[in-house]
């Protein structure tokens, strides 16, 4: 992996060749004109985690870059800042070091540490050793947390002290609202708040006057999309496989006084069952999925985008909503799915500024019947 050098000169440069790179790639598909997104050019990332690397009576945080030729050779790079990160992030990386520096009880066996932090000015900090943490330790962190106005979680095999809270919360502006998301210590949240954004009110202006028609999401995570959709539609179904994540959503939909979704955890594969009429498991009977109206579909699925029971499946929805991590998969499913609907409105969202990495969206409408 190589670890992004950021120059807010080029920027506009590089962004400029991932537009023309996801032009290229879609041009078979006929899309309307591209819609870009930019990021801000630097310190952008709200979460990022660091190796921490002890060389005697020194340590300081490091990333590990491939050695161009041999894949098996990796490099230790020091970053004693990192533009990549949110600014907040790198306010806290020297004087955190610094604490380490000052006590062995803090820097001992020190393996790893992990930001979490929010436009809204907080903080979370995990730290990772390889042995035990006993009273010492947490005597000391509370110090620390209450010095540098933060939140500590430690975590060795088998630990896991949470000293304040286990979670952060981020407000994001979408579209004249502010939207309340409980993101949870090692969970997955969009790492680049700037355009988490951007997409929410993209995804808000595509879906916009459908409040008679009901949405289904896919993949819904934290409930970061089915939050600022609500207020388009009657009603939301939205599933996801993961615990933490279900919870986070469930969380998060009471924060935000959202009282027209639903979240099952249950898989996209599952659930396609469950709507051929496989009624089987309390979950499925607890949806009542007689009383819905799905018109729209939103997928944000894994880099390895859908298979093609998948495809089939959404293609079966008049509206679909792609997010897309990898340009790559999002075009062969697209092969298949504008077979049945047309690309209506295409985006470009830099989520990682100097990387190769594009993030798309994709709102597809059924062709009329010949």
């Amino acid at each position: 992996m190589a670890i992004p050098v950021v120059d807010p000169e080029r920027y506009a440069e590089q962004l400029a060749d991932k537009q023309a790179y996801v032009e290229h790639l879609f041009a078979p598909f006929e899309p309307p004109t591209l819609e870009v997104f930019a990021s801000p050019p630097s310190h952008y990332r709200q979460r990022c985690e660091f190796r921490i690397w002890h060389e005697g009576d020194d340590l300081f945080y490091a990333m590990f870059e491939v050695t161009p030729g041999n894949p098996k050779s990796k490099r230790v790079i020091r970053l004693d800042q990192f533009p990549v990160a949110s600014e907040a992030i790198n306010r806290l990386m020297p004087r955190l070091r610094d604490a380490f520096l000052a006590s062995d009880e803090l820097r001992r066996r020190l393996f790893q540490v992990e930001f979490l932090t929010t436009l809204s000015g907080e903080a979370l900090v995990t730290l990772i050793y390889h042995r035990p943490l006993g009273d010492d330790w947490e005597a000391e962190a509370r110090a620390l947390e209450a010095e540098l106005g933060i939140m500590i979680i430690g975590r060795s095999r088998k630990q896991r002290l949470v000293l304040t809270r286990d979670h952060v919360w981020e407000r994001l502006d979408v579209k004249g609202r502010t939207l309340h998301y409980q993101q949870v210590e090692n969970s997955f949240t969009q790492p680049n708040a700037h355009i988490c954004q951007a997409m929410l009110g993209w995804a808000c202006d595509v879906t916009a006057g459908r409040q008679q028609e009901d949405l289904v999401e896919l993949y819904c995570g934290n409930g970061n999309f089915t939050i600022a959709l609500a207020n388009n539609f009657r009603r939301v179904l939205a599933t996801e496989i993961s615990r933490t994540s279900v919870a986070s959503a469930n969380v998060n939909l009471a924060a935000n006084g959202v009282t027209n979704a639903q979240v099952a955890r249950m898989s996209a594969e599952d659930f396609a069952l469950a709507l051929k009429g496989d009624k089987s498991g309390r979950r499925v009977a607890d949806m009542a999925l007689e009383t819905y109206d799905f018109s729209t579909v939103l997928v944000d699925p894994p880099r390895a985008g859908l298979d093609e029971q998948s495809c089939q499946q959404i293609s079966e929805y008049a509206q679909i909503v792609y997010i897309s991590c990898n340009p790559a998969t999002l075009a062969e499913n697209l092969a298949q799915l504008t077979q049945t609907h047309k690309i209506e409105r295409f985006a470009l969202f830099d989520q990682f500024p100097f990387t190769d990495h594009c993030e798309c969206g994709v709102w597809l409408k059924r062709r009329a019947s010949p």
